[in-house]
């Protein structure tokens, strides 16, 4: 707790913080896509087996995600405010609720999981793969929620390295175990589709160990006497109150690529792998505005809790900037070289020109993306998520969805991109003039209403 993140020059603060998390955020990728590789060399249907897992896999993953944005919010606010003692009881507190979500959500998930899965289209030949997979997985889940809410503790005391080393430590991990378990290489069982899930737990159990090693030994941001049940329930409503705003936000943007990817999906086949294409490249392009936007939280939630508001509006005013600059240079890359790129993912001509047409579009709307993003990440990291949700429903379901279904009937595919470029760009102005608004008003903010 003493890398406080309220005394210093404000743009290498950011930078510091930024780096370690961009390749924290390769980790995850890295993680994923070895899972779905090895699987795929399996066979077809291991393969459908595990894309089926991917919604539910995704939506306790959002929820681990906003109790650990949760949880950071009120830590480094608190270390803001050089309240020490509090900062170890939320550590504490955040940690136990972690373990009792975990142990609801596993239940649920055992009691459910063979309609839940019929009801997400699981054929009669594919369910017994998947129940293979998820029993495990659900029973080793306490090790991707708890090291989850630990890894944003301790960025939010401005520690993103460790993080960082741990999730690459797991990665590497997972690689070596997916190859020994799923194919039985040097004298293990094969195991296929069991292999893959026993893999990832034991990958993240590496990872809770470490987490708490690091809570513990390095940031001594555990109390050793677990708080009294009156003030961890006090302690667990703040969290939620702030945490389940975050994860409903989350899970609204694969809700609308759901519906984005229907319409898309009325222009055959290779318009939807031409999206797919498209939008797998988005993800890798934005990472460092992702990265960016992760990194601001610690910052901006330790020096609102000390009242350092010109220093808040100092780091936005640099993300902005950068995301912007940053906007730039890739919207000419994709413009310049989108059908070069696409190619590499696919040959055929048709996928080809779907996502040319996407990357000579909708980049340009990149800058205002990346402000949405810090912007929503600064007020979740000040306790203001609805806030951020707000943003979220009105760029996604009142301008997104209802423009793109319009621009569908009137001109096709392109009316569906300009659709987000607008959902975009109309969005970020709004973004920007919240944060300004509440940055240079900080003790009105707390009364701001808004109405979308």
């Amino acid at each position: 707790m003493t890398r406080k993140l309220t005394e210093g020059p404000v743009g290498p603060i950011l930078l510091k913080l930024t780096i370690p998390m961009i390749l924290g955020i390769i980790s995850v990728i890295i993680f994923n896509l070895v899972d779905t590789y090895f699987i795929g060399q399996l066979g077809t249907t291991q393969l459908a087996a595990m894309s089926f897992t991917f919604p539910v896999v995704m939506t306790f993953g959002n929820l681990a995600m906003g109790l650990g944005i949760g949880a950071s919010s009120v830590i480094a606010r608190s270390i803001g405010k050089g309240n020490y003692s509090k900062v170890q009881q939320y550590t504490t507190a955040s940690l136990s609720l972690a373990l009792i979500v975990v142990i609801a959500f596993v239940i649920l998930g055992l009691l459910t999981m063979e309609p839940l899965f019929q009801a997400l289209g699981v054929g009669p030949d594919v369910l017994p793969l998947v129940k293979e997979y998820m029993q495990i997985w659900y029973l080793g889940m306490i090790f991707l929620v708890v090291p989850m809410v630990g890894i944003n503790a301790i960025r939010a005391a401005g520690n993103t390295l460790s993080p960082t080393l741990i999730m690459a430590l797991a990665a590497a991990l997972n690689i070596i175990l997916d190859r020994l378990l799923i194919f039985g290489e040097f004298g293990f069982p094969r195991l296929e589709l069991q292999g893959a899930a026993i893999a990832t737990v034991i990958s993240r159990a590496v990872t809770l160990v470490a987490v708490l090693i690091v809570l513990r030994v390095k940031e001594n941001l555990l109390s050793r006497k677990h708080p009294s049940l009156q003030k961890t329930l006090v302690y667990w409503q703040e969290i939620l109150t702030i945490g389940c705003p975050i994860a409903v936000a989350m899970l609204l943007s694969p809700v609308a690529i759901g519906v984005i990817t229907r319409y898309i999906a009325s222009h055959g086949s290779a318009a939807v792998a031409g999206f797919g294409v498209a939008t797998r490249t988005e993800s890798f392009v934005l990472i460092t505005v992702s990265a960016l936007a992760a990194s601001l939280g610690p910052f901006v939630g330790q020096n609102w809790g000390g009242k350092y508001f010109g220093r808040v509006q100092q780091a936005l005013q640099y993300s902005y900037r950068f995301c912007l600059g940053w906007a730039l240079f890739v919207a000419v890359i994709l413009g310049s070289e989108g059908q070069t790129i696409a190619t590499l993912f696919n040959p055929s001509l048709k996928v080809v020109d779907v996502a040319a047409n996407y990357f000579s579009l909708v980049p340009i709307s990149y800058g205002a993306v990346g402000i949405i993003l810090v912007t929503c990440s600064a007020f979740n990291a000040m306790g203001k998520p609805l806030l951020a949700l707000s943003l979220s429903i009105l760029q996604l379901f009142i301008l997104y969805i209802p423009v793109a279904y319009v621009g569908n009937y009137v001109v096709g595919l392109t009316g569906i991109f300009t659709a987000a470029i607008v959902s975009n760009i109309l969005v970020g102005f709004v973004a920007y003039y919240w944060s300004k608004k509440i940055c240079l008003k900080p003790y009105e903010a707390q009364s701001i209403v808004v109405d979308i």
